[in-house]
This record gives structure tokens, C-alpha cells and sequence, in this order.
């Protein structure tokens, strides 16, 4: 199999220093995340930005000032969200495009988050696509429930993506699909010939769902964002999560791919043509 891609998902949107003092909230706190992450064994980073209160933001030179605090301490392929925020407008969720980064998420779908509503209409995709291509960004796939994938295909089908595609598999949030060995595997069965995969197990099933990922040939996302436990009331920090699946990688015979082998995995353009697009 392939060397396993893993991505740190560090902080998300609904996480507080309240809940964590591991949560990284300023661009020098996610470089430093960074600089830990890709020494654990991490090849990508997902990056949400807060004020330095804390407050989601999706401010374009809060993404910017990220990204360059985590290309001066890493190698890592850096991936920006889309998906913000709940109560973020869809223009906002996009203006961190304008950045460049290598990757963007986008989710193929609304679904229910919580007590609360994702929205991810068929016009808020074909924007956000749209603002991909205009900035020449690579999108990831983020399906929460069964019908997302489904979404995609009939993107693909209106010419906006073309597969193959990265496909992240987020299983486990309430209101969408559970995380089960089972939907992972009906999930990976429907996908387009070609595309590479990962998967993120929300709470628990985390470190379960990596698992089978690695025997699976499939890749990991971990983080705060989906996890802030390494253990029955032991707060995680990041690279900590990052290393338990580096280190079990490693025990089931499956290296861990460097961030140059995996832009080379996701057929992403070497960090020397991309660091410093957009700066």
C-alpha cells in the first residue's frame, strides 16, 4: 500500500480553551501546532481560524497570517475550510480561497449538525467550486451522510469537479452518518475509480476508524476537532493524536508518507511552486 497521508485537523469550529488548553488559536500557536504535527508523523494540515479571543473568523488575512506561520515551521500541505461556521455566509466561508492555499475543503451537502443546520445547497457549492477553480485550489470532499456522495457525482456530472477526487468521510456526527465499520466500507465501495480517501471518526470511534483505514488502504484525519481525548478523561494535544496513528501505521507494516510524498499521493504541485503563492 501507499505511504498513509495523515491529516491534523487542530481545531474546528466548536471547540473553547474552556473545553481544551490545548486549542491553538493564534497563527504563531498553529505553527508551533504545525512544527509538532509533521515531527509526529503528519503530512496535512486542516485550518480553522479564531481571533485571538477565540471567535471563529473567516477573515482572509487571519488564513493568511495561518498559513504562512505554518509554512515557516513546516512542510505540511495546508488545506483551509470552507465549511467555517455555523451562521457563516457562504461568501464568507469562501473568501479564504483568495489566500491560495494548496487544498480547501467542501462539503457535498447539508446535514444536520447537532441542534443545528450545515447548510450545503447546490448554489452554495457550484459558489464555492466556482471560487476554487478561480483561484485554482484543490478541493477536498467532505461527506457526512450517504446522499453527499451522491452530490458530488451530479457536480461532477455539470462539469464543476472531475473525478478522481481526495474524498474525506467524516462519520460519526450527530445528525449524520454513524461511524461504523460498515458505512465506511459502503461508503469507499461507491466511490469513483481512482480517487484517494480518508476518513474522520468523530470522538471515540477516532482512533478505531483510523485503523481500519490503514488496513483498508485508506488515509486519517485526527485532531481537536473531531477528538479531544487520548483517553478516558485525558485531554489530547494534537500531535500527541497524530503520533498514536503514526506509531500504529508503523506497528501494522504501513509507512507514513512525508508531506512531499503526499502532495505527490494527491497529485498536488511540489511546496516549491505553492509556498509562497498568494503571500
Amino acid at each position: 500500500m501507499e505511504p498513509l497521508v495523515i491529516t491534523v485537523a487542530a481545531v474546528g469550529a466548536e471547540l473553547s480553551r474552556d473545553q481544551t488548553p490545548h486549542l491553538p488559536l493564534t497563527p504563531a500557536e498553529l505553527g508551533e501546532t504545525a512544527a509538532l504535527c509533521q515531527a509526529a508523523g503528519a503530512s496535512m494540515i486542516h485550518v480553522h481560524c479564531r481571533t485571538d479571543a477565540g471567535a471563529n473568523t473567516a477573515d482572509p488575512a487571519r488564513f493568511a497570517a495561518a498559513r504562512d506561520a505554518i509554512l515557516e515551521r513546516s512542510d505540511l500541505i495546508v488545506q483551509f475550510t470552507t465549511g467555517g461556521a455555523i451562521g457563516m455566509t457562504a461568501a464568507e466561508r469562501a473568501a479564504p480561497l483568495a489566500m491560495r492555499p494548496e487544498m480547501a475543503t467542501l462539503t457535498c451537502g447539508t446535514v444536520n449538525f447537532g441542534d443545528d443546520v450545515f447548510e450545503n445547497s447546490f448554489p452554495i457549492m457550484r459558489g464555492i467550486l466556482a471560487e476554487m477553480a478561480r483561484y485554482e485550489v484543490r478541493p477536498e470532499l467532505e461527506i457526512f451522510d450517504a446522499g453527499h456522495l451522491a452530490n458530488a457525482k451530479r457536480l461532477a456530472s455539470e462539469g464543476l469537479l472531475a473525478f478522481p477526487q481526495h474524498v474525506d468521510f467524516v462519520l460519526g456526527v450527530p445528525g449524520a452518518l454513524e461511524a461504523s465499520v460498515r458505512n465506511l466500507i459502503f461508503l469507499v465501495d461507491a466511490l469513483p475509480p481512482g480517487c484517494t480517501w480518508s476518513v474522520a471518526g468523530i470522538g471515540r470511534s477516532q482512533l478505531a476508524l483510523a485503523a481500519v483505514a490503514i488496513v483498508m488502504g485508506g488515509h486519517v484525519r485526527v485532531g481537536l476537532e473531531d477528538n479531544i481525548y487520548f483517553a478516558k478523561g485525558q485531554l489530547a494535544r494534537n500531535d500527541e493524536l497524530v503520533a498514536r496513528v503514526a506509531a500504529l501505521s508503523a506497528t501494522l507494516g504501513r509507512p507514513v508518507a512525508s508531506p512531499t510524498e503526499a502532495r505527490t499521493i494527491l497529485g498536488l504541485a511540489p511546496r516549491a511552486a505553492v509556498a509562497h503563492v498568494g503571500r
